[in-house]
């Protein structure tokens, strides 16, 4: 048999960026080949295998035809007859397409190093069309690579409206949506996928509820500028967009993770402290700290610093906000040090405790923003 490794590693080494995972295809050879050398077969129908050592992914060479709707219906074909051409035909892009034997020779029947010389994202063939999955996949390929000038070819660009007017986009299980998309929006250029999908007008099929208006694209842009924290990039999209109920029903449709949802709603609900130049009253913060439940976690209030420190961290404020933040950072956690029991020793019991309690943490508050 022979073994070729394939896809995004070969890819990846042709830019020079560093190689995360491998996978190989393996042809001219059967299931029982692998298994009686100790691979591990994934699945009962389906070609891959561990390997016994590295616990890296072994394809065997296999064709596929679409069977029914979405990207999940298909019917897969892997034989010693399946060629290396054939198996790499199947793929999405023709940077995909590329294979590297084990001696080191570059194997790209369909003219992917060119493509990835020319930085051009160009679908294999006509076969594209059968995974609607395929079209998030080149969003998030046109985000990942948007900084390297990589953009979609023309071609493939009109493949991907046509795909999109089909509606066949509609078909797609809501969590492998979500999956494409996070993995956007860890890219340096998040916002390529949401602009990508709204110019082949698919957006609203895939993700109902997001604009991509030019407000939230410049606030993903600004929050992504100062962080790589996927969840915080999430969040800013929705500062200004939607109801909270709206955005609890949005991510129950695409089965976003809660901790995703719940920040989200901490920046719709805090929209005003976070869009803000100046730091609310006392008493205001004090309702905020106790909103947020800061007492038990405190982690709520650095989300809202940071998206807030992204808010203005291309403006000229950028360094007064900085400074704010350091001093409520400060005094929240003064605040958060004093407690009922201190205040008990000290006379305070019932109502009393209570609005002592909150005084003094007000009082506290006051004094380190001030």
């Amino acid at each position: 048999m022979d073994v070729y490794l394939v896809g995004g590693a070969v890819r990846d080494k042709l830019l020079k960026l560093p190689v995360h995972e491998r996978d190989w295809v393996v042809v001219g050879s059967r299931a029982e080949d692998l298994l009686k050398q100790g691979f591990q077969q994934v699945g009962k129908d389906f070609p891959v295998f561990l390997h016994p050592s590295t616990r890296e992914e072994y394809a065997l060479a296999r064709t596929e035809r679409k069977s029914g709707k979405g990207h999940t219906s298909f019917d897969v074909f892997a034989s010693p007859e399946v060629t290396l051409e054939d198996d790499l035909a199947r793929r999405d892009l023709t940077i995909n397409a590329i294979a590297q034997s084990e001696s080191g020779k570059i194997v790209d029947p369909y003219n992917g190093v060119q493509d990835v010389e020319d930085r051009k994202l160009r679908h294999v063939s006509e076969a594209f069309t059968e995974d609607p999955l395929r079209v998030l996949r080149v969003a998030r390929f046109a985000a990942r690579f948007a900084h390297l000038g990589f953009t979609v070819a023309g071609e493939t660009l009109q493949l991907l409206q046509d795909m999109s007017a089909s509606q066949e986009l509609r078909h797609l299980v809501p969590e492998r949506v979500w999956r494409e998309w996070e993995k956007s929006l860890a890219t340096q250029t998040p916002t390529v996928f949401l602009t990508l999908l709204k110019d082949i007008q698919g957006l609203s099929q895939v993700l109902p509820g997001i604009t991509a208006d030019d407000s939230q694209l410049q606030r993903l842009q600004r929050t992504s500028a100062y962080s790589d924290s996927t969840t915080l990039r999430f969040a800013s999209l929705f500062i200004e967009q939607a109801t909270p109920e709206n955005l609890k029903q949005f991510c129950r449709q695409l089965a976003i993770p809660n901790h995703y949802r719940d920040c989200a709603l901490l920046a719709r609900n805090h929209e005003d402290f976070i869009t803000s130049p100046e730091l609310p009253e006392k008493v205001q913060l004090a309702a905020i700290l106790k909103q947020i439940d800061y007492w038990r976690r405190p982690e709520k209030l650095e989300q809202l610093l940071q998206l807030r420190q992204a808010e203005y961290s291309k403006s000229t404020q950028q360094q007064s906000i900085a400074d704010q933040h350091k001093k409520l950072r400060s005094g929240a956690k003064k605040a958060a040090a004093l407690n009922a029991e201190t205040l008990q020793q000290q006379g305070f019991t019932g109502k009393a405790l209570g609005d002592a309690l909150r005084e003094q943490r007000e009082q506290i508050l006051a004094e380190a923003v001030s």
